[in-house]
């Protein structure tokens, strides 16, 4: 078939009208806006909800790795506040998703860590239970519910949820392990309502359980029950 020049030029003038459209459908997900939003189904608005708290919990950890590298103690405090506006933003996504999908355990979850992050161990704890009453084996919330635990000196839960986690699934037993360890030394320098016998009773614990993961090296399931 031969095309006329005034043919070309008017596919061409449709082509870089729409390219930019159809590059973009090809690559990732773009960020939706509220009235795309509206028309479809709750579910599919409860993803969409949750992907966007995904996103700011994502720029919050950004956040917080560029502020362990902060050469001043005050560009330190600026990048961890913004790291906490994220995860208060992520709270209100994750929030508007269990509105529209109150059984979507990876949400209550979610919730629940930008809640431990923002220091609301009791809410987050509320949050992964329901995560966990939805979803038994969902790791995740076993590994994170723990370091709630651990936030509030229920040293018991913590040590349970550890012991599951190391015959399910390794990589969050061994997380599970660096967050104990990490409280060991900030309980040590001030115990708090803890106790000292309590916290050096946890740091025996912690001890003998670091050897006991070292011997066995890397045995143990990924996540399957």
């Amino acid at each position: 078939m031969i095309y006329s020049k005034k043919t070309f030029v008017t596919s061409l003038f449709f082509f870089l009208l729409f390219a930019p459209t159809l590059l973009a459908d090809s690559g990732p997900p773009m960020p939706e806006s509220e009235s795309r939003l509206k028309n479809r189904s709750p579910k599919e608005m409860a993803i969409a909800y949750y992907n966007k708290g995904l996103g700011l919990k994502d720029d919050a950890w950004k956040f917080e790795k560029e502020a362990a590298e902060a050469s001043s103690d005050s560009e330190k405090a600026k990048l961890l506040g913004k790291a906490q506006k994220s995860y208060t933003k992520a709270i209100k996504q994750y929030e508007l998703a269990l509105k529209k999908d109150p059984d979507l355990y990876q949400a209550h979850s979610g919730l629940g860590y930008v809640l431990r992050k923002t220091g609301d161990h009791q809410a987050a704890l509320e949050s992964y239970n329901k995560a966990l009453e939805l979803q038994p084996t969902y790791t995740e919330a076993i590994e994170y519910r723990a370091e709630a635990h651990l936030g509030l000196n229920m040293l018991e839960e913590a040590k349970a949820a550890y012991m599951v986690l190391f015959q399910h699934d390794r990589p969050r037993a061994d997380k599970l392990l660096a967050a104990m360890k990490d409280w060991v030394v900030e309980k040590d320098q001030d115990p708090g309502s803890a106790g000292r016998e309590a916290v050096q009773n946890f740091a025996e614990w912690v001890k003998e359980r670091s050897e006991i993961a070292q011997k066995s090296g890397s045995k143990g399931s990924n996540g399957v029950w």
